[in-house]
């Protein structure tokens, strides 16, 4: 099983504290959970994005346009920079991290959180 929060779980965003705490409890869920079941086979993960190009960031991209009024290029480029592969994510990136941890050669990762963010949370843990 594979689920998805978001790479808010290991750096909150300020503004979405309801999201924060949903996704926070998922992730402590999957933590035990994930332990529990291990000796079945069954595996349970947590995939946590940070910006890929889906319709979620152009709403966000269009939410910086409107606060500091510059075009969409613009708020695009500022995003990106704070991404150190230096663009957002693909659909087909996330698809294939999220297969492979479906399939048999990920039977031996148990309850982690994978971030797929670019490179964009400096975090050691």
């Amino acid at each position: 099983m594979v689920n998805i929060t978001s790479q808010s779980v290991k750096s909150p965003n300020p503004v979405l504290g309801l999201s924060n705490s949903a996704r926070a409890g998922l992730t402590g869920y999957v933590g035990g959970t994930s332990r529990q079941v291990a000796g079945s086979g069954v595996t349970i993960n947590n995939l946590l994005p940070g910006l890929h190009a889906t319709d979620r960031a152009k709403a966000l991209d269009g939410g910086v346009v409107a606060a500091q009024g510059i075009t969409l290029e613009e708020a695009r480029a500022q995003r990106m920079a704070t991404i150190p592969a230096g663009r957002y994510g693909t659909s087909e990136e996330f698809g294939a991290m999220c297969a492979f941890l479906c399939s048999q050669k990920a039977g031996f990762i148990v309850g982690q959180n994978i971030l797929l963010d670019g490179g964009a949370l400096n975090a050691t843990l």
